[in-house]
């Protein structure tokens, strides 16, 4: 039975937690009759509790907070650099335009949000009514669907926090997401690039997954949602929960452990899946749907491995084989990679603050990476590449509990 499922039936809440185990779910496996605005990243008690936590000095929160107030993305004198076509890959790439205003929209809607100036909601909504009124195309070599799939969620998210703000042209934003970024999103999930199934890496479909969710939040779209969501439980690709994290192991040392897609391929892929998963699994929560738990919390087996080798130690590791290219030749891994072990991203807060904070479960490794690079922050903290981008942060504030 979803989490959904049992608010649906219980009729809320409260109703809910009264009912408990008695409820039964019939519309477990469907998009919500109304969408919860926001709720995306941050609900509305995420943001109340911020507000009210920073406001009151307390910590973490108001580190978080001054982590986000020191980022040069969230000043509200930022200039958005709008432009019609943005390329990722090959000749003429551009896309470090949209990835840096992206940051500064998220981060001064943050700033709005937790801090009520006018003058960062007016900027993240100049930011974003630019775009909206610029992007006609996204494009380049097969990196134009990271490009899709990465900006398309995380732009939705920036959105998300600005619905319903003064001078804010949501429909004209919606129709840029539906008409831009997501016939993109659902031709790759669909024919992955004319690519055997398994050629791609397990981040190009969860940053797709993620970015059709977020649009169909977005745009009170359930068909959207709902194929994110089907796709995470039963999709093809190296997406999928099962094929993200193909292998488990029990007991390692007290601890269940789901070995990662990419652990043989490098580091820093791999944790970046943690936030790509990560932002699906949160945003996928704020419309009751807990797929943070799906398949025996799979993800979390997989997050507790991922942490536990780059803090040091050892995992164990089943030699990874798939087929690669349009012919599907084979390729295996034997070795887990220590390639970027240790790399520090944020991505770890979101994780901890739900397993352990939410659920009161021990989360041990994952615990311990929040903890060594806090307080998170966000785009622009963590190198000026499109790697510092992947996720867009600020854990400690929004997700502290």
């Amino acid at each position: 039975m979803s989490r959904r499922g049992l608010l649906k039936t219980a009729g809320g809440v409260t109703a809910a937690l009264a009912l408990g185990a008695t409820a039964t779910a019939t519309t477990a496996d469907a998009a919500p009759a109304t969408f919860t605005h926001p709720g995306m990243l941050h609900n509305a008690g995420d943001i109340n509790r911020a507000k009210v936590r920073v406001a009151a000095g307390t910590d973490p929160w108001l580190s978080g907070w001054n982590r986000l107030v020191a980022n040069s993305h969230s000043q509200s004198t930022w200039t958005p650099r709008a432009t019609a076509t943005i390329i990722r890959g090959g000749t003429g790439e551009n896309y470090s335009l949209l990835y840096n205003d992206i940051a500064a929209a998220y981060q001064n809607a943050l700033r709005w949000q937790v801090g009520g100036t006018s003058a960062n909601g007016d900027c993240a909504v100049r930011i974003l009514n630019a775009w909206a009124n610029t992007l006609t195309s996204v494009t380049g070599n097969a990196d134009r669907f990271l490009a899709a799939g990465i900006y398309g969620w995380q732009f939705a998210n920036a959105a998300e926090l600005m619905r319903g703000y003064a001078g804010f042209d949501l429909a004209k934003f919606q129709t840029m997401m539906k008409n831009v970024f997501y016939p993109l999103n659902n031709q790759f999930l669909n024919n992955h690039n004319d690519a055997c199934i398994t050629n791609y890496w397990a981040n190009w479909d969860l940053c797709t997954m993620a970015s059709i969710m977020a649009i169909g939040i977005l745009c009170d779209d359930g068909a959207k949602y709902d194929q994110a969501v089907n796709y995470f439980k039963t999709g093809a690709g190296n997406g999928s929960i099962q094929h993200a994290v193909p292998f488990l192991y029990s007991n390692v040392e007290g601890y269940d452990l789901g070995q990662w897609q990419e652990s043989g391929r490098d580091q820093g892929h791999t944790v970046m899946g943690m936030g790509q998963m990560g932002a699906l699994c949160e945003m996928a929560w704020n419309q009751g749907d807990d797929l943070y738990s799906y398949d025996g919390r799979r993800f979390m087996k997989a997050a507790q491995y991922v942490a536990k080798y780059n803090l040091g130690n050892n995992v164990p590791f089943t030699t990874y084989t798939w087929g690669s290219g349009q012919n599907c030749s084979q390729q295996s891994q034997t070795v887990i990679s220590s390639a970027s072990r240790g790399q520090v991203r944020p991505v770890w807060a979101m994780l901890h603050y739900h397993y352990n904070r939410r659920l009161y479960l021990d989360d041990k490794y994952i615990s311990q990476m929040c903890f060594s690079a806090a307080p998170e922050g966000g785009g622009g903290d963590y190198g000026s590449t499109s790697g510092g981008y992947d996720q867009l942060g600020f854990g400690t504030l929004m997700y502290a509990k």
